[in-house]
């Protein structure tokens, strides 16, 4: 089972900040908690919902055919062993607001 998340104003996903390894996501900070990436899990293309408005409300979003990378990690909580397992998470990259955002958690 996958929670989506929802952030500020109604936008699926909260506001994260990432840091980038080789290959993608390498830790990731929700609030004050970091979480190290112990394994990538899978990456893939996705397009803008265009049944969700724009930030700006103006209906329709204009970036319709744009397209977000969207990383699903494996994920555990800083200064945790490894058997301490947090969860696994998607996160995506939004070029059009150029910030992350953590989109679903899986149960």
């Amino acid at each position: 089972m996958s929670r989506v998340l929802v952030g500020a104003g109604g936008r699926v996903g909260e506001e994260v900040q990432v840091e980038q390894g080789p290959t993608g996501p390498a830790q990731f900070w929700r609030g004050q908690t970091r979480y190290v990436v112990g394994e990538l899990l899978d990456s893939w293309l996705e397009t803008a919902p265009w049944w969700q408005p724009d930030p700006a409300g103006r209906g329709a979003s204009a970036d319709l055919v744009a397209t977000r990378q969207v990383w699903r990690v494996e994920a555990s909580r800083a200064g945790r062993s490894r058997m301490s397992f947090a969860g696994v998470f998607d996160l995506s990259w939004e070029p059009t607001a150029g910030q992350w955002l953590l989109v679903r958690a899986h149960d």
